[in-house]
């Protein structure tokens, strides 16, 4: 399916992965690949066929950062669309971003990651309004858990 122009919406998931601390940060990648490219946010990518959302989690979050993780509960569900000067669909993907614990492996970019980082809850300048309120959004998921 071409995720350029696509003829349907594309269905991609996204990991909010927090580490401890007073305030706690969290995980970061710098996007290689459009949409989004060469800007930072949360790891994540397209479902693939045959495969759950959380199996997908799973699966980019290893890819892209080297860390294995366990999905605890879903943030939020939304669409990502971006049209183009013409107003003709470029990007559309049903996105459902998950908060997740790591359970394994050492931080290493890979795959469509140009660069990670953990970041504190005072470094999210430049992140898209919609995943700052993700983040904030994962942050209160996780201190009602525990």
């Amino acid at each position: 399916m071409r995720r350029e122009y696509p003829d349907a919406p594309i269905a991609g998931v996204g990991a909010a992965i927090l580490r401890g601390g007073d305030p706690p940060s969290v995980l970061l990648i710098r996007r290689g690949q459009e949409p989004l490219k060469g800007e930072w946010s949360l790891p994540g990518g397209a479902v693939e066929l045959g495969e759950t959302l959380e199996e997908a989690v799973r699966r980019e979050v290893l890819e892209e950062t080297g860390l294995a993780v366990e999905p605890a509960g879903i943030i939020q569900a939304f669409d990502r669309i971006s049209r183009d000067a013409g107003g003709r669909v470029r990007y559309h993907y049903v996105l459902v971003d998950y908060l997740c614990r790591v359970t394994g492996g050492s931080l290493a970019c890979a795959t469509d990651a140009l660069e990670a980082r953990w970041a504190g809850l005072d470094e999210l300048d430049g992140l898209t309004p919609f995943t700052v309120e993700v983040i904030q959004k994962a942050v209160q998921m996780a201190a009602a858990h525990i």
